[in-house]
């Protein structure tokens, strides 16, 4: 019962007759025929949604995004989203004005972000990152994280800031990334493809957005 894209489909519900006035054995042998028919196409379903691999037909909402290019802070006094430019997946959500991570079923979702931090500075900085829903901060979302000072002139200190948060989202609810830091001389920053050996690109930003659960009616 999985079709082409691995997807399990819903068995059709059975048409029945309406019943003659006097007892035909035709009608009840195509009713029973179908319901028949209907119940095992359902008891097919079930058990390969709760067999062993059951899980791979599976279709939660989910999204992926990145973004590839450097980002930087003007001062110390202003939260700034974090922003993304690519798109991986999206079933259900969407990216809206490059930072505007917008789900279109309610319920709680799991957000995991990853962050590569640099510091050009003599000093150990800091950057706060926490969330906004609808333009509005989250209570006690935030996290700090603490980048040491430059290893020499032209090698800054580095850091992978991440971390995962359940939020509650309504239909069409959007979140967002929000950073600041101690110094201008913190940024976001991406590196292209390496060589010796070869290695692939690092973004400066990754974020995933997964379904958890409905939201709870009591």
């Amino acid at each position: 019962m999985a079709n082409v894209k691995q997807q399990l489909e819903s068995p059709s519900i059975p048409s029945l007759g309406f019943p003659p006035e006097g007892y035909e054995r035709r009608h009840f042998n195509e009713n029973y025929g179908a319901l028949n028919n209907y119940f095992r196409k359902v008891t097919s379903v079930l058990g390969s949604l709760f067999g062993p691999k059951g899980g791979k037909f599976m279709n939660n909402p989910h999204g992926a995004f990145q973004d590839s290019t450097d980002q930087v802070a003007a001062n110390t006094t202003t939260a700034y989203a974090v922003t993304f430019n690519t798109t991986d997946f999206a079933n259900g959500v969407t990216m809206a004005s490059g930072s505007r991570i917008t789900v279109a079923d309610a319920g709680i979702w799991n957000l995991q972000f990853s962050i590569q931090f640099k510091n050009t500075s003599n000093d150990g900085q800091d950057v706060d990152i926490w969330f906004r829903k609808n333009g509005t901060n989250i209570a006690n979302s935030n996290s700090r994280f603490h980048l040491s000072q430059r290893k020499s002139s032209g090698d800054p200190s580095h850091l992978i800031a991440a971390m995962n948060f359940f939020v509650s989202l309504a239909t069409n609810d959007y979140v967002e990334i929000m950073w600041r830091t101690t110094s201008t001389d913190v940024s976001i920053e991406h590196f292209g493809t390496s060589t010796s050996p070869t290695r692939p690109a690092v973004p400066s930003a990754i974020v995933t957005m997964s379904f958890v659960s409905n939201l709870p009616t009591i």
